[in-house]
């Protein structure tokens, strides 16, 4: 089981980020990632601190050396496919290859109607993404790129340097059975659900395992990870006080740290190859380390 770590960008100060990531990146966290949000997740009014997810991968990729790093998710309306390309081609140099890309249809509406960016009905969204996805894929992997869809084109288009992976992997984030499980065995490397219950991603999975056999698919090709929230405590009390503070939650890793094994290796079994623990802040440091210390070695 790979371990990743969720930091959402959100009211925190940029040095505290920092300061996780290269904790994560020298203690063994397979994948650090971000989230594409302007304003703060769940919507409230606009007014919370949030930094910019493209900006923040850079700064991530220069601050770490060893884990992959990614963003989950990229919201597809947010950018046009040949400026996402460039973006992502120089943020794998950056980090000498260590880039993947998560990808979804946007769903929080406040920040799209600030910005004047379109939020079409699930159907148009769902069709972007898969055209989003299929023009990226051709930046990275063609020397010269034509693409006419829809929403996106492409003409005579080339992307240099190269990126350094000859393949840089391609997640898709959501759990919608009608289009974002199928567009994911169609067209990605991997597939990434927020804050599922091991009974919700067992559902999912194995309907992602349907419609990959329709694509004429191998299942076992195509990644899946989930990301739970951190509510594990060093103690039981304290892990009360911490669900307490920060509420009771679906798709939650929660309560001790054999409680946390536990709920890592029952996603293993469900299906998940990797899981990632959203920390939030005020960031609970004595937790994290235990974490490291007791519940990584046991799962990984």
């Amino acid at each position: 089981m790979k371990i990743g770590i969720h930091g959402g960008q959100q009211d925190i100060e940029m040095d505290e980020l920092r300061r996780m990531w290269r904790f994560a990146d020298s203690n063994g966290f397979d994948f650090i990632s971000l989230w594409d949000h302007f304003y703060e997740a769940p919507p409230i009014d606009g007014d919370s601190p949030v930094f910019e997810a493209i900006a923040g991968m850079a700064a991530l990729a220069a601050e770490t050396e060893n884990a992959r790093i990614g963003c989950h998710v990229l919201c597809v309306t947010y950018r046009n496919p040949g400026l996402l390309a460039n973006s992502i081609m120089t943020i794998d140099h950056i980090s000498h290859g260590r880039v993947e890309v998560g990808l979804g249809a946007g769903w929080q509406v406040p920040e799209h109607m600030a910005y004047g960016y379109p939020f079409d009905s699930p159907k148009a969204r769902s069709d972007r993404l898969e055209e989003g996805i299929e023009a990226l894929r051709m930046l990275f992997t063609e020397d010269v790129s034509n693409y006419s869809g829809n929403y996106y084109q492409l003409k005579d288009a080339k992307l240099y340097p190269r990126p350094v992976q000859e393949r840089i992997p391609i997640v898709v984030g959501g759990r919608g059975e009608r289009r974002t499980l199928p567009t994911a065995a169609r067209l990605a490397d991997g597939w990434n659900v927020p804050y599922a219950t091991v009974d919700e991603f067992t559902r999912l999975n194995a309907i992602l395992d349907e419609r990959c056999t329709i694509e004429g698919r191998d299942p076992a090709t195509l990644n899946r990870s989930v990301n739970l929230h951190m509510r594990m405590g060093t103690t039981a009390a304290q892990a009360a006080q911490i669900e307490q503070e920060r509420g009771a939650t679906d798709g939650a890793v929660v309560g001790t740290v054999q409680q946390a094994i536990d709920a890592i290796k029952a996603y293993e079994e469900a299906g998940a190859s990797r899981v990632s623990i959203a920390i939030r802040p005020p960031i609970e440091w004595d937790a994290l380390q235990a974490f490291v210390e007791e519940v990584m070695p046991a799962v990984q």
